[in-house]
Order: structure tokens, then C-alpha cells, then sequence
């Protein structure tokens, strides 16, 4: 299927829709790089922004990988789609329950299975998070991804990603801006302290206690409006 010039309405939708497209008739296989954004650009008739955008959804869909300084790469050409809709279709409190028991797991493994390199990675993580302040989205993620990493489980760490990215999206839609609790910087250092003294158990508590509270606002933030109808 030959790339077209995007219409003007929803750019970046139309773009991943082609996208999608080409993957899906085999038009790269599992491990070929994609053209570059400027030649993307060029054959969709959008702005470089527009292509980014795109390809960062596609990314975040697992369906490519961007590679520092190499470019994109096809990463599987089987689209997530069905599932990414049921995801964005179930309730914040449905969304918010999953991740609580992803992270639960994930944080036990981390504690039996951790390296060297993941300690680095989780208190590097913490710091940035520290430094960043408590309402930073981007750097609360990253920990949460480095005790996942932590798992050495690849099948666990694709999961995760893919689901952590629907969850934000989610909770920002059903939400809006009423404001989530700031994240507990003291929750995640406990957290961390547990991954690094092995102790599995206090991890997967750790993981529970951080999402407690975010379960909890949506909860009352849920009963409040159905008691306002």
C-alpha cells in the first residue's frame, strides 16, 4: 500500500493509521528500520512534529522501538489494537486495579531477582524523582519501569509497558484535571530499600501501599459523582 498525503484533521491519527497499515500488510518486516522521519514527512505531506507524534504512539502501542542514534525499528507487526481499545474503554478504578496487581508481582520479583545494575537503576531513578518533585508523571513512571526491568522477565516488562502508557491515558481522560494525590516519595523509597534488601515480601506490600492511595481518590471521586446524578 503506497503512503498518501494525511488530510488536515487529526494529522497524527491519520499518520499512525497508515502506519499501522503498512505494518500490517508486511510492508517492513520484524527488524527493518522505517524510513526516517524526514522521509516520512515528505511521503505523508506532514510536518516532522507530526510523524514524532505518530511514531511515538506506535512505540508506545509496542509495535516499534526507537533506537538512539540507529532510528525506528519494526518491533512486531501484530497490533495490540483490540486490546488497547478494551483498555481505553474499562473505568479508572478497572485500570487502576490491574496496574496494583502488575506492580505487586513485579515489585516481588524484582526482590528475589535484582542485579547490581538494577539497584543502580532503581536509586538513580529515585533521585531523578526526588529532584524532579512529586507531580512529575515522566519520572514516577521511570521507577516503576526499573523495577519492572528488576524482573528480568521479558514477557512481564513488554506487558507493563504497554499497559502502563493506556492507564496514564485513562486516568487522564475519566479525570480531567481534578486533581490525583502527588506521588509519595517516602512510598517509593521504601519500596526500593525493600527490592534492595531482597526482602519480597515488604517489595510487594511497597508496591501495593504506593497505589493505595491513587486507588482510593478515584474511588471517592467516582462515589461523589455518581451521588451527584
Amino acid at each position: 500500500m503506497a503512503l498518501k498525503a494525511a488530510g488536515r484533521t487529526s494529522l497524527v491519527d491519520s499518520v499512525v493509521t497508515q502506519l499501522r497499515a503498512q505494518l500490517a500488510e508486511g510492508e517492513w518486516a520484524v527488524g527493518d528500520r522505517i524510513p526516517t522521519e524526514h522521509e516520512l514527512a515528505e511521503l505523508l505531506g506532514v510536518g516532522r512534529n507530526t510523524v514524532r507524534e505518530a511514531v511515538r504512539v506506535l512505540v508506545h502501542a509496542g509495535l516499534l522501538e526507537s533506537r538512539q542514534g540507529h532510528g525506528t525499528f519494526v518491533r512486531s507487526t501484530a497490533d495490540p489494537a483490540a486490546v488497547l481499545h478494551g483498555v481505553r474503554h474499562a473505568g479508572a478504578l478497572d485500570v487502576l486495579e490491574l496496574r496494583t496487581a502488575l506492580e505487586a508481582e513485579a515489585a516481588r520479583l524484582a526482590a528475589a531477582r535484582r542485579d547490581t545494575h538494577d539497584l543502580l537503576r532503581l536509586r538513580a531513578a529515585l533521585a531523578t524523582l526526588r529532584e524532579e518533585g512529586d507531580r512529575d508523571a515522566d519520572a514516577d513512571l521511570a521507577l516503576h519501569l526499573a523495577v519492572v526491568e528488576a524482573t528480568h522477565n521479558a514477557a512481564f516488562r513488554e506487558v507493563y509497558r504497554f499497559f502502563s502508557t493506556q492507564v496514564h491515558e485513562v486516568l487522564v481522560e475519566a479525570l480531567g484535571d481534578r486533581a490525583m494525590p502527588p506521588v509519595d516519595i517516602d512510598a517509593h523509597e521504601a519500596l526500593v530499600a525493600a527490592i534492595e534488601a531482597g526482602d519480597a515480601d515488604a517489595a510487594e506490600a511497597g508496591a501495593r501501599e504506593l497505589l493505595r492511595v491513587p486507588r482510593e481518590t478515584v474511588t471517592a471521586l467516582l462515589e461523589r459523582e455518581a451521588g451527584d446524578k
